[in-house]
């Protein structure tokens, strides 16, 4: 491996992105920053770079702690970097809030004798 490897391979093999192009993308939109310095794809990190990356509505602060231009595995992936605790902690009360504002999903569908009594209902005002 080498000392050095582009922002976008790297968020490609390190899993955050599902496509190199959509993390070409990201980083040239403002949305990585490496050591608190806006970056475009370009850029290379090395081992020991800390990393903010916006992805939709999450934020991840990460250290690097590999380097590879291949994507490989998720659990070869998830050797390449630490995320802080408070990242952590920041994504978990994020999808506790979004579990929260969600609509409850429907119980179960109307079989075939609660169909009927629904289109009774509705025929009836018309």
């Amino acid at each position: 491996m080498s000392e050095q490897v582009r922002i976008d391979k790297w968020l490609w093999a390190a899993r955050f992105f599902k496509t190199r192009s959509l993390a070409t993308e990201a980083a040239n939109a403002g949305h990585v920053q490496v050591n608190d310095t806006v970056i475009r794809a370009s850029r290379t990190i090395r081992i020991g770079d800390c990393v903010r990356l916006q992805r939709q509505q999450e934020h991840f602060v990460i250290t690097v702690t590999g380097l590879a231009e291949k994507r490989g595995s998720a659990s070869v992936a998830r050797t390449l970097y630490e995320e802080s605790p408070a990242s952590i902690a920041a994504r978990e009360a994020l999808q506790k809030q979004r579990q929260l504002n969600a609509a409850p999903a429907p119980e179960k569908r109307p079989d075939k004798r609660a169909r009927r009594q629904i289109i009774r209902f509705i025929r009836r005002d018309d």
